[in-house]
C-alpha cells in the first residue's frame, strides 16, 4: 500500500462512506494517516455491570440495544432509553430531556457510558450518562483489558482512539482502517521532513514512530510524545514560511525616511495627552526601521486605549512630510487600512484632529462613499467627493494620507509614492495582499501592522515571524484599565448582581455566544455550545426580567 493510493482502491467503501470521507477531506492513504484522533478514552476504570452499586458515578463498556424514545407518564418529559450489556450482565440507561440521543446512537454499537447509578422502581439504571463510541472490541474482553496486569503494562490503562466523525464513518471504521495500513508496512519508506539533528535536539520521535504512536499508543506517554512532535512540526513550518516571506520582502527597495527629531516633537506636542514611554520607544523603533534601505515589517501590539493610533499617526506624519526621492515637490503617501467601515471612519476623524493644523489632504474610501479633508467650503471640516475624483487625486499624489477598508488594495486604486501602509488588525492582511502593494520598480512600502489581540510574545513571534514586534504595555494617563476575567459557575449569580448595578446606572450589556441557534440534535458533529437565541430567552426569563433584551445576528 502506497501513501498516494486512493482510499476506494484499498478499502471496500459504500456510497455513504465515500461521501463521509470526502466531507472530512480524506481521499488518500496519506490523508487517512494524518487524520489524527481527537482524543483517547481510558477504559482502565471501567466496571462490570454486576459490580455497580446505587449512588455511585460509574463507567461501563459494552453493546447498546433496545433504544427508543418516550415521554414520562406524569411529567411528560421527553427521554431516550435503552440497555447496555457487557460480559457480566445488562443495565437500563435513561437520558432525560435528551430524546434525540436515540437517533444519534444505534443499537448494536459499542459504547463507553459514564453516569449516575440510580435505583428505580424496576431496578438499577444509568441516569443521563455521557457516551463515547468505541472500536469493535469484544465485550468479553473485560477480564484482560481492564486487569491490573494490562494497566501496569500500558502505563495508564488501555486507551482507544476517538476520531472526528461524520454520518457514515465512525471511530470504529478509522480504527480498523489504520490497523490495515500499519499492518501492510506502508510507513517503512516514509520520509521525515524534519532534520535528524533537530529531532535529537528537542527529543522528538521520527515521523514513522509518531504516526504509529498517535494512532496506536501503548500508553498515554506515547500519544503525548507524538502530539508534541506534530505540534512542533506545525510551528516549525509556520516559522520557515514566515522567515522566507520576510527574506523575500526585504529584497525590495524602500523609501528611506529621514527622521527629524524636532519635527516629531512638535507634532507630538499637539496630542491631547502625554505619550507613554512605550509609545515613545515604539515611535523611535519605527523611525529607525523606516530609515533603512529595505521595507520595514513591524507588528505593534497594544490593548484597546493604549495609543496605537497615535503611534501610527506620528509615523504617518514623518512619512508624508518628506519629498519623494530626488524631487523638490510632492509628498510621500500613507495608506491606513481598517477592518471595518465604522473603524475606518473613526480613524479618519482621529487623523483630522492630529493633522488639522497642517496643509495636508486626508482621504477616506469605503463601500459607502468617499470623503476628503479639508473641504474648500469649510476648511475645518470634511466634504463628500466622488470616487473617481478621489482615485485621481490619490494617483497624482494630491492625497498624502488615504484611509479605508480592504478597498485600498483594489486594482483601481493607484498610489504615486506609497511609502507606508498601516494595517489595523494584522490577521486580516496577509503576505499576498502585501505583495500587491509593491510597485513595478520593486519599491515596497514600509508595513506597520497593529493588533489589540493580547498575543503572548513567543506566540506572536511564531505566527507573525515575518514581522518585528513592538509592544505598548502602558496606558496613557487617565485611561481606565480594561478588566478581563473568567467567571466560574459558582460566581455567576454574584456577577449578575454586579451587572444589574451597572444597568441601574444606565449602562448596557452585550453577551456574545458562539452559535445563533441551538444545534440540530440529528447532527452528531454539531458544536455543542450556547446559542444567542436560547441565551437571550434564558436571561430574560431567569435573570434580567425587568430589562429589555434583544438579539442581533447575521441571519
Amino acid at each position: 500500500m502506497e501513501l498516494a493510493d486512493r482510499l476506494e482502491t484499498k478499502f471496500r467503501l459504500d456510497a455513504n462512506q465515500k461521501k463521509a470521507l470526502n466531507k472530512l477531506g480524506l481521499f488518500s492513504v496519506h490523508d487517512l494517516l494524518f487524520h489524527f484522533p481527537a482524543r483517547y478514552s481510558d477504559v482502565s476504570k471501567v466496571k462490570l455491570i454486576t459490580e455497580l452499586t446505587p449512588g455511585e458515578t460509574a463507567t461501563v463498556f459494552g453493546k447498546i440495544s433496545k433504544l427508543k424514545t418516550r415521554k414520562g407518564f406524569r411529567s411528560k418529559i421527553p427521554m431516550a432509553e435503552g440497555e447496555i450489556e457487557d460480559s457480566s450482565g445488562k443495565i437500563k440507561i435513561i437520558w432525560f430531556n435528551q430524546a434525540y440521543l436515540a437517533k444519534m446512537i444505534h443499537s448494536g454499537e459499542n459504547v463507553k457510558l459514564t453516569g449516575h447509578v440510580t435505583k428505580g422502581k424496576y431496578g438499577l439504571y444509568l441516569a443521563n450518562p455521557e457516551f463515547e463510541r468505541t472500536p469493535d472490541i469484544s465485550i468479553d474482553a473485560h477480564n484482560t483489558l481492564f486487569s491490573a496486569k494490562n494497566e501496569k503494562e500500558s502505563g495508564k490503562g488501555f486507551s482507544y482512539p476517538i476520531y472526528h466523525e461524520t454520518r457514515g464513518i465512525t471511530s470504529k471504521w478509522f480504527y480498523h482502517a489504520i490497523e490495515k495500513i500499519l499492518r501492510e508496512k506502508t510507513l517503512d519508506n516514509i520520509e521525515d521532513y524534519i532534520p535528524e539533528d533537530i529531532l535529537k535536539k528537542y527529543k522528538l520521535p521520527t515521523l514513522k514512530t509518531s504516526l504509529i504512536w498517535i494512532h496506536k499508543p501503548k500508553n498515554m506517554r506515547d500519544a503525548e510524545s507524538a502530539r508534541k512532535r506534530f505540534a512542533f512540526e506545525e510551528v516549525f513550518c509556520i516559522q520557515l514560511e514566515r522567515q522566507h516571506d520576510k527574506f523575500e520582502y526585504r529584497k525590495n527597495k524602500s523609501f528611506q525616511i529621514k527622521a527629524d527629531e524636532k519635527d516629531k516633537e512638535e507634532f507630538v506636542k499637539r496630542f491631547p495627552f502625554t505619550p507613554t514611554n512605550s509609545q515613545k520607544k515604539s515611535v523611535q523603533t519605527i523611525l529607525e526601521d523606516m530609515g533603512k534601505s529595505f521595507p520595514m515589517s513591524r507588528l505593534l501590539e497594544g490593548d484597546v486605549g493604549s495609543g496605537k493610533t497615535a503611534v501610527a499617526a506620528t509615523a504617518s506624519y514623518m512619512v508624508v512630510k518628506q519629498r519623494p526621492n530626488g524631487q523638490g515637490f510632492g509628498n510621500l503617501q500613507t495608506a491606513y487600512m481598517a477592518p471595518t467601515e465604522i473603524l475606518a471612519i473613526q480613524h479618519f476623524e482621529s487623523f483630522i484632529q492630529y493633522f488639522k493644523h497642517l496643509p495636508m489632504n486626508i482621504g477616506l474610501i469605503t463601500g459607502s462613499g468617499c470623503r476628503k479633508f479639508p473641504s474648500k467650503v469649510n476648511p475645518s471640516g470634511w466634504t463628500d467627493i466622488s470616487r473617481a475624483q478621489l482615485l485621481k487625486w490619490t494617483a497624482n499624489g494630491e492625497i498624502p494620507i488615504l484611509i479605508g477598508t480592504h478597498a485600498l488594495i483594489q486594482k483601481s486604486i493607484k498610489f504615486k509614492n506609497l511609502a507606508l501602509v498601516v494595517i489595523d488588525e494584522q490577521h486580516r492582511f496577509g503576505t499576498a495582499q502585501r505583495r500587491k502593494l509593491v510597485r513595478k520598480d520593486n519599491i515596497g512600502p514600509h508595513l506597520l501592522s497593529m493588533t489589540a489581540t493580547p498575543i503572548p510574545r513567543t506566540l506572536a513571534l511564531t505566527i507573525y515571524g515575518d514581522l518585528d514586534l513592538s509592544l505598548l504595555d502602558e496606558m496613557p494617563a487617565g485611561r481606565k484599565q480594561i478588566i478581563t476575567e473568567i467567571i466560574t459557575p459558582n460566581k455567576r449569580n454574584e456577577t449578575y448582581e454586579k451587572i444589574r448595578e451597572e444597568l441601574k446606572n444606565g449602562r448596557q450589556l452585550y453577551v456574545i455566544c458562539p452559535r445563533i441557534e441551538e444545534p440540530d440534535p440529528t447532527k452528531e458533529m454539531a458544536v455543542q455550545a450556547k446559542s444567542a437565541i436560547a441565551e437571550a430567552k434564558r436571561l430574560k426569563k431567569e435573570v434580567f426580567r425587568e430589562y429589555e433584551i434583544e438579539v442581533l445576528h447575521s441571519k
